[in-house]
């Protein structure tokens, strides 16, 4: 999705079943990840229900998570073995362990802003180019 069809989403709102299913592949529940998008799960299943989107600063935050697992994917297939890899698990068992590139923090707990998104994100690209994360 190119950079304006995003915004466009985020405007309108991503629909709340689509971030259950996102969170649920994360496992978000196991790094907190709920609490630190500031989406709770009774709103979240009450805006499902009445198949209403995510406001627009959630929605931002959960289009910002769902591009670090197109990395993670992408990251993957450019290593030429991408059969059986699953990228949502992948990240959220990493994003739960301290990185060194964090001092030892986890990077679960960046994800609460964009700029802290952009950081976990640069941390992956450095890890695909091999460089220290």
């Amino acid at each position: 999705m190119d950079p304006v069809q995003r915004i466009a989403l985020i405007r309108s709102g991503i629909p709340a079943t689509f971030v259950q299913r996102l969170l649920r592949s994360l496992d978000s529940k196991r790094i907190g990840l709920g609490d630190i998008l500031k989406i709770k799960d009774q709103s979240l299943t009450r805006l499902a229900r009445a198949d209403r989107p995510l406001s627009q600063s959630a929605s931002e935050r959960i289009v910002e998570v769902a591009i670090l697992v197109g990395q993670v994917e992408a990251m993957v297939e450019e290593s030429g073995n991408p059969e059986g890899f699953d990228a949502a698990e992948w990240l959220s068992k990493w994003l739960d362990n301290p990185a060194p590139a964090l001092d030892g923090r986890r990077p679960v707990a960046y994800l609460d802003t964009i700029k802290g998104v952009r950081l976990v994100s640069e941390i992956i690209g450095k890890m695909q180019s091999g460089a220290y994360a």
